[in-house]
């Protein structure tokens, strides 16, 4: 750049000297003059290009099998494909599934809880009316709560809170209910139950037929804060 600046200054008083001299000469000298400037634009420009900061892009690379390759992070790749009719059916009996145990669960919570109350509190009455006098109390608390949302319950609904049930007291339904209720209301209610294909002694096996509840249940738990 300082060689260009001296160059333009010197051009100057060339083309100065050039109006006080004769034609001829003049000419001869001007041609002298361009092929100065042409030398050293030339030189400067190559001087300038070696300490220029290089072209150079920085990229990530590989050595493999001594050689250094240039290496790169290529850009996800979305793969789809239609579900077979198989897997269409067993995503919508998990998706069935899911939301039972979403809506059920609050319930059986509730009721695991006031049930195991009720068993605590039994253990300290021994008189056979007071315990059904006790039972017949908090009978009418269950029915306050529960009766109406229920109801609105569908039968699969129903089968799934059941299994709950017991997930939650350590009892199934008709045991409970031939505590609290005497053997012949429960085998009553065992009766209707398989009317609805369904069955009040059915267990609850976390780690075998139910584990797919049970992995529901767990992130229903982490969902809404549930402690086991």
């Amino acid at each position: 750049m300082v060689t260009l600046c001296v160059l333009s200054v010197l051009i100057k008083e060339c083309f100065v000297i050039l109006d006080r001299m004769p034609i001829q000469k003049s000419f001869i000298f001007k041609t002298l003059i361009l092929f100065v400037v042409l030398f050293f634009s030339t030189k400067s420009t190559a001087v300038f290009a070696q300490t220029a900061p290089a072209d150079t892009i920085v990229t990530g690379a590989v050595i493999y099998n001594g050689d250094t390759l240039e290496a790169k992070t290529l850009a996800e790749v979305a793969v789809l494909t239609k579900l077979t009719a198989s897997q269409i059916n067993a995503n919508a009996k998990w998706t069935r599934l899911r939301n039972a145990v979403y809506v059920t669960y609050p319930y059986a919570k509730r009721a695991g809880a006031v049930l195991n109350d009720i068993n605590l509190k039994l253990t300290a009455i021994t008189g056979k009316e007071a315990r059904k006098t006790y039972i017949k109390s908090r009978e009418k608390e269950l029915k306050k709560e529960f009766t109406d949302p229920l109801t609105n319950l569908s039968v699969y609904q129903g089968k799934v809170l059941m299994k709950l049930i017991n997930r939650e007291t350590g009892n199934n339904c008709y045991d409970i209910i031939k505590e609290y209720k005497g053997g012949f209301t429960a085998r009553f209610y065992q009766t209707v139950a398989f009317f609805f294909d369904s069955n009040l002694k059915q267990p609850y096996d976390a780690t075998g037929d139910d584990a797919v509840i049970e992995k529901i249940v767990l992130e229903v738990q982490r969902m809404y804060g549930y402690r086991s």
